[in-house]
């Protein structure tokens, strides 16, 4: 019998389409790995993200090199902003009403994040150093665009995969820094301070307790770190990453937590690599708002979500998301592959 689960935070229903079940060999992947046999290489002159290429994108506004002047080779991390930016850093707000309808112009930050100098590798075979450096470099980011009043919210995440968004396949992750405050983030704020107001607890704490109670859904566990696949799951094998501590900003994490979360990271992309033959996926990081990072109420993590079904009309015309695979079964699976 299929079943209707309502996520917690946001009132939003899903259905888990049991009765359609769907194991990892009934997804079809066309993303093909970039894992170093030969059929993609390390190094590509035309790719302005590789190692000797630095000159094909803008100056670099943060890297991690080894003593080398910018923009020269020698680095192991580089952030550089987007060449053809969503929104731009120069400039006034100039808020107008058009009628019944608002505008602003389009400030705001976008930039690129580098993750690593080789072509033809992924987050699931980049040791955990290189992973850490890639918190490290967004942690500096936020840190340093904060510091600029009109900006409201910094989004980071990564598209992996054409079908997932990417345009360019050497590794690397966006982040884009916005003046409002995004509808989808305003709603999880909205969510977990209605149930902070009626419990004086945060929700995603309490999701944590709830999981290490019920034990079916829990993917990784560290000391530090919870995966889970969420209860009200709306991707086939999506999973949330968070930290057992309450911390509402990713900015606040502390250097003992950005460790053990890069070895957390790293382990959940080499599982669904192993699991789903390298799926194309996106990944989010949600946090608190610039200028709120220490609320009672939020508590920052990442949504991994796998690019393995389509979304179609029933779900653009009713919110809902139909899940073939309940996240029962997709904690199992990952939990089991070594």
């Amino acid at each position: 019998m299929p079943q209707l689960r309502k996520d917690p935070i946001i009132d939003r229903w899903v259905i888990i389409a049991s009765e359609r079940s769907k194991r990892p060999a009934d997804y079809n992947h066309s993303h093909l790995p970039p894992d170093g046999n030969g059929t993609i290489p390390e190094h590509k002159d035309d790719c302005p993200f590789c190692y000797g290429n630095e000159d094909q994108t803008p100056p670099e506004v943060l890297a991690y090199r080894d003593g080398t002047p910018p923009d020269t080779p020698g680095w192991r991390l580089r952030v550089v902003p987007n060449k053809y930016p969503a929104l731009q850093v120069d400039g006034e707000l100039n808020r107008a009403g058009m009628g019944l309808y608002d505008v602003m112009n389009g400030v705001g930050a976008h930039e690129v994040i580098i993750e690593t100098p080789k072509h033809n590798v992924t987050l699931g075979n980049l040791n955990p150093k290189e992973v850490e450096s890639l918190l490290w470099s967004i942690k500096d980011r936020m840190t340093e665009l904060r510091k600029d009043s009109k900006l409201m919210y910094i989004m980071v995440f990564k598209n992996c995969g054409s079908e997932a968004g990417a345009t360019l396949e050497h590794p690397h992750s966006q982040l884009i820094a916005t003046p409002i405050i995004p509808k989808r983030v305003s709603e999880e704020i909205i969510g977990c301070e209605t149930h902070y107001k009626l419990r004086e607890r945060c929700i995603y704490c309490d999701i944590i307790n709830q999981e290490l109670f019920d034990q079916r859904r829990i993917v990784i566990e560290t000391d530090m770190f919870l995966v889970i696949a969420p209860f009200a799951s709306r991707f086939p094998f999506e999973v949330w990453m968070l930290p057992k501590r309450h911390i509402a900003s990713f900015r606040l994490t502390s250097p003992e937590e950005i460790k053990d979360f890069s070895w957390l990271l790293r382990e959940v992309v080499r599982k669904m690599d192993g699991v789903l033959n390298y799926p194309p996926y996106n990944f989010m990081l949600h946090t608190s708002p610039c200028q709120d990072e220490e609320l009672p109420h939020y508590h920052w993590h990442i949504e991994f979500t796998p690019k393995v079904t389509k979304v179609a009309g029933f779900e653009w015309g009713t919110g809902f998301y139909i899940n073939p695979t309940p996240p029962e079964e997709v904690a199992e699976i990952l939990k089991n592959y070594q």
